[in-house]
């Protein structure tokens, strides 16, 4: 029977490397050595070529499997049944805990496989690629491992199955917990069953501990959890980086070659990732960050900050295609790297200075900032300054047409508005009014001309009439009031426009591929916040509840949603769209005292 691709899928990771286990417990994704770097499993992109670029187990006989990750955690368990009862559970998960004084994340999947009913037969199929899908890793093997000649780094299964049945793809009983470690190319060290199991353990207590320490919400807490644990496994650790998501050239749309390469750190992202983040006191991830940020901003030339950056700093993103993978469900291209890094996106300047700010004002920092960094962030204001009236390809990433964005004057007056505050709060008196001075000089600008008398609304851009989503987002940058009648009258416009039923547009307009075909999760998210902060808060909660609904099973959602059918499209996950679930939970919740 032949397997369809789909997003129904589960990820795992460590923030070094992360997987995603489809409904079969099939890996079908997985870079290494890290999440932008080759993937050894590409199924997931590779069309109808489901068995090279994968790792499952395949029980004979199977007739079902049911998954589901132990609490608060992202180790997972795969019941596989057969039809004649017998059952085994996989368990997957990529070892993460503090070691040695070190966070230990190696570059590293581990799998147990578990007979619970009957007499289970199972096969491995283990068959990871090179050369982003060019090829199979060629392999050597010894009496307990085999060596997998990936890109870059080869990787070596160690186990204590019979090699010699996983390398012929050969079923053989499952008669105890039978043992998968493919890592680092070396020896495994100690007892496998034992130190497997260990590692299960102690990962299992990392993330539990990490969860117990989440705000939550009083209501819709798994859901939250869920999303925070993901988003976590988005962050790049060794640098602090956050990704956009962990695939890329999932299409947009079916067929429509918007297949984008996200396995990089968007300025724009990673602002709203760590902002949701902060509302549950996850301040690790904010730490990290503003490390990366701060290597950014010592690097930028002449003050300029691109768009997306690797997670390693790197600015070169050169967009390339790997012409032999198939695509998603065969709708190519498969693409690596992100053009995207050319443009110019003046927003990023914004949110560069947005979450820095909490850097000078939080006493729980590990780190506080300094009177250093704040001459250093007053640099990147400087250019938020100079650019917020400029033409640029917006936060849609237009590829073909610039104009001067709303939303990135709104960033920019944001970022002298915070930069403003830090001042105040540092105690610049004289610092203070001259940001003030300049928030108050680009307010009037885009007061100017990003409202349009002719039609009473603000518009996209200072030059056109058209509206987007991110009008909406004018209440959670304080630029707006709820009340205030020039945004109630553009909401209203908005809404109209571009609300399709329970979902959002990013835009209606035609773009640079022609008029989207999908709704944008992260902008239904935020009709829902525009709708609770405007008194329509019965409105919100049901449209929240829906939004819930078309989640994967694993609790998780993807960039885009066919409007009409439901289905997810886009790179998955998305930091974006749980970001959305995130906000919208805390602001819709009951209170925690309406227990008490």
């Amino acid at each position: 029977m032949t397997h369809k691709p789909s997003l129904e899928l589960w990820p795992i990771g460590n923030c070094q490397v992360s997987g995603l286990i489809d409904r079969r417990g099939a890996i079908v994704w997985g870079c290494v050595p890290r999440v932008d770097g080759d993937p050894a499993f590409c199924a997931l992109v590779n069309g109808d070529s489901q068995d090279v670029g994968v790792w499952r187990f395949e029980i004979e006989g199977q007739v079902s499997a049911t998954q589901s990750y132990i609490r608060n955690t992202p180790i997972l368990v795969t019941r596989l049944e057969s039809e004649d009862g017998s059952a085994v559970e996989v368990l997957d998960f990529c070892p993460r805990f503090e070691r040695s004084g070190r966070m230990y994340r190696p570059v590293a999947y581990a799998r147990i496989v578990r007979p619970v009913a009957g007499t289970p037969r199972v096969k491995v199929v283990l068959r990871p690629m090179k050369d982003h899908g060019a090829a199979l890793a060629e392999t050597t093997s010894g009496t307990n491992h085999i060596r997998y000649l990936t890109s870059g780094q080869a990787l070596r299964l160690s186990t204590d199955a019979p090699v010699g049945y996983v390398l012929e793809q050969r079923a053989f009983r499952i008669e105890e917990d039978t043992h998968f470690f493919l890592g680092p190319d070396e020896p495994f060290n100690g007892n496998l069953r034992e130190q497997v199991r260990s590692m299960e353990q102690q990962t299992r207590k990392y993330w539990q501990l990490w969860s117990r320490g989440l705000a939550t919400p009083y209501e819709w807490q798994e859901d939250v959890i869920r999303c925070a644990i993901t988003l976590k496994l988005c962050q790049h650790e060794e640098t602090g980086a956050i990704v956009a998501s962990l695939t890329t050239s999932i299409p947009e749309a079916p067929g429509s070659e918007r297949n984008w390469d996200y396995r990089y750190c968007w300025i724009r992202d990673s602002y709203y990732t760590v902002q949701a983040l902060n509302r549950l006191g996850a301040l690790d991830v904010l730490e990290k960050y503003l490390g990366y940020l701060r290597n950014i901003v010592d690097s930028a030339k002449g003050g300029h900050i691109q768009p997306l950056y690797s997670v390693m700093g790197e600015g070169e993103l050169n967009e390339t295609t790997a012409g032999w993978l198939a695509g998603y469900r065969g709708m190519g291209p498969v693409r690596i790297g992100n053009a995207a890094y050319k443009q110019v996106q003046y927003d990023c300047y914004g949110q560069i200075v947005l979450p820095t700010v909490q850097g000078f004002i939080d006493k729980r920092l590990l780190r506080i900032a300094d009177e250093r960094d704040f001459e250093a962030l007053e640099e990147v204001g400087e250019k938020a300054w100079q650019m917020h009236d400029q033409p640029d390809a917006g936060l849609w990433e237009f590829r073909t047409r610039q104009e001067v964005h709303t939303y990135s004057a709104v960033m920019s007056w944001a970022a002298c508005d915070r930069l403003a505050t830090s001042a105040e709060h540092l105690g610049k008196p004289d610092r203070a009014e001259h940001w003030r001075t300049r928030a108050d000089a680009i307010r009037t600008t885009i007061e100017a001309k990003a409202w349009k008398e002719e039609t009473g609304h603000y518009g996209a851009s200072f030059e056109s009439n058209y509206l987007d989503a991110s009008l909406l987002q004018l209440l959670e940058l304080r630029y707006c009031a709820p009340d205030d009648p020039r945004f109630v009258a553009t909401f209203e416009k908005v809404e109209q426009e571009l609300r399709r039923g329970e979902h959002m547009l990013r835009y209606a307009a035609e773009d640079d591929f022609g008029a989207p075909e999908t709704a944008f999760n992260i902008c239904t998210f935020w009709l829902i916040e525009a709708l609770a902060m405007t008194d329509r808060k019965d409105e919100a909660r049901e449209l929240f509840t829906t939004m819930l609904n078309h989640r994967t099973a694993s609790g998780l959602l993807s960039e885009d949603m066919d409007f009409e059918t439901g289905e997810l499209w886009g790179n998955f996950p998305q930091t974006y769209s749980l970001v959305g679930v995130i906000n919208c939970a805390a602001l819709l919740s009951r209170p925690w005292n309406a227990l008490r």
